[in-house]
């Protein structure tokens, strides 16, 4: 048992790739863990961190073992736990990684139903721009648009968006209404920053159209401000203005045509998730299939 317990605390310096840090998290003196790396060390026979003063990194037999081991500790943890489950609610703080614009639209409602659900489960929200690294940075879930890129981590479908075009009445009537995508050229469009454009369909027709105009932006809540504002067309799901839309601040442009569906996942990091992670997601996608966008 205390070669398990040993495991796990060399990966958790391997997670963070500094002791202080490791033994901070631990709830331990930095001293003693680096004793018990070291005495781990001698019993395999081999040296598994290269340390300096300035940082650690791991050997090659670290490497390996490291592997092994993070399988080995999350195995070990998710048994302990599915049987804790057998006498208690999910409990403990749960870390999600989420676009600000889609937390704030979407999730929010959404949390506050799952923390009545669950008493027991705390949540942290990092709505960074930056992507947050789910090992690294300790996050549990992390929630993306668009199709994830290849990598290890494990990608659950949560929904997916069908985004149309509106804009101001105001907008409309000193600039006028396009008839086809075409013709959006020739109007203020607030897009996102490095944007390749709107690829819009309508049944079996594609079009795609290099947009352009005075806002670039990457925040859905100032666009509808701008849109409102007369500051041209934007490119949004319909539930994530329905408060402008029943006020007619906004109004269907091209209504016949509708973005490319973009995709929205859930990233984890592994398949064996702790009970608090395995319901939040079950729940998510329960909750967000069942969105009109």
């Amino acid at each position: 048992m205390e070669l398990l317990n040993d495991m796990a605390l060399f990966v958790e310096v391997c997670k963070v790739m500094n002791f202080r840090r490791a033994a901070e998290s631990l709830d331990m003196q930095s001293s003693t863990l680096s004793r018990r790396i070291s005495k781990l060390e001698k019993e395999i026979g081999l040296r598994l961190l290269h340390r300096t003063t300035r940082k650690v990194e791991l050997t090659e037999a670290g490497q390996i073992y490291y592997e092994r081991c993070k399988r080995i500790v999350d195995e070990a943890r998710i048994a302990h736990e599915q049987l804790g489950e057998m006498l208690a609610q999910p409990s403990g703080w749960l870390r999600v990684s989420v676009p600000v614009d889609f937390a704030t639209i979407f999730l929010a409602p959404v949390l506050v139903e799952f923390a009545s659900a669950y008493p027991g489960i705390n949540i942290e929200l990092d709505m960074t721009p930056k992507h947050a690294d789910l090992v690294s940075d300790h996050v549990d879930v992390a929630i993306r648009m668009g199709e994830p890129p290849d990598s290890t981590l494990i990608a659950r479908k949560l929904m997916q968006f069908q985004s149309q075009l509106f804009a101001a009445p105001g907008y409309l009537a000193r600039v006028g209404e396009p008839d086809h995508p075409s013709q959006l050229v020739h109007h203020n469009c607030v897009d996102f920053p490095k944007s390749e454009g709107w690829r819009l369909q309508k049944v079996d027709e594609v079009v795609e159209v290099k947009v352009g105009g005075r806002f670039m932006l990457n925040n859905v809540g100032m666009m509808k401000r701008l849109a409102t504002l007369n500051q041209g067309i934007i490119q949004i799901p319909a539930s994530a203005i329905a408060e402008e839309l029943e006020l007619q601040l906004l109004v269907p442009v091209l209504p016949d045509w509708f973005a490319v569906p973009l995709p929205v996942y859930a990233l984890t990091e592994t398949r064996l998730l702790p009970a608090k992670v395995r319901v939040f997601l079950d729940f998510l996608r329960d909750r967000l299939d069942s969105v009109v966008v």
